[in-house]
């Protein structure tokens, strides 16, 4: 029995001596796991409150919009880009903001949203409709180098089109006939055949004397 008791005592001194060894170290990995986890979970009902509370803005912009007063769009979608701009719905809420002060002729301001959308947004489908809408703006400001720079940025194969088909216009705004024809011919074959947009880019060609 005594031996026993002195191999029990010998397991008690060695675990003793691990504990006073690595003890410190375990528990430390302990809380910061502990710590991390409560860390994960924290950042997830904050994010999820964060998108909650740019949802209810985001539908007051919305519902703004439909007021066609820019003023009022404008201080809501700015309230919700201060607060929730790392959001879903600050890109989309900076575009309609544009449509609106772009019917209102603040183009300033338009362009700066925009410009907000093409270096912050995270989804490309939202940077590209700002380039393009960016791009359109200055064609009407016979800024054709600075639209030419924008529609000139690398976008994915569902843009080429809409692209292909803006350039068309900037080049044939400064009489580069043969430019424009070779870019709407390409926004044409890039563009579904079942789209009334194509139809469009057929009159441009056949303007041009470019016939299909």
């Amino acid at each position: 029995m005594s031996n026993l008791d002195l191999q029990e005592q010998e397991q008690v001194d060695a675990l003793k001596a691990w504990w006073k060894e690595n003890g410190k170290w375990l528990i430390t990995v302990v809380v910061l796991a502990m710590l991390g986890f409560a860390a994960v979970q924290y950042w997830k009902g904050y994010q999820a409150r964060q998108a909650a509370e740019a949802a209810t803005l985001f539908a007051e912009v919305q519902k703004q919009v439909a007021s066609n007063d820019p003023k009022r769009i404008n201080d809501v979608v700015s309230a919700l880009v201060d607060k929730y701009s790392s959001t879903a719905y600050a890109p989309r809420a900076q575009l309609l903001a544009v449509q609106a002060n772009m019917q209102a002729r603040d183009f300033a301001r338009a362009k700066a949203q925009l410009q907000w959308v093409i270096d912050k947004a995270s989804e490309t489908g939202l940077q590209d409709t700002a380039r393009l809408k960016f791009a359109s703006l200055l064609l009407d400001e016979k800024d054709y180098a600075g639209a030419m720079k924008l529609l000139d940025a690398a976008h994915p194969d569902a843009f080429v089109g809409l692209y292909a088909d803006l350039k068309g216009d900037v080049l044939n705004a400064q009489g580069k006939i043969e430019e424009a024809r070779a870019a709407y011919k390409q926004a044409y074959d890039k563009t579904d055949q079942r789209s009334v947009y194509r139809n469009l880019i057929q009159l441009k060609l056949d303007a041009l004397g470019g016939a299909k």
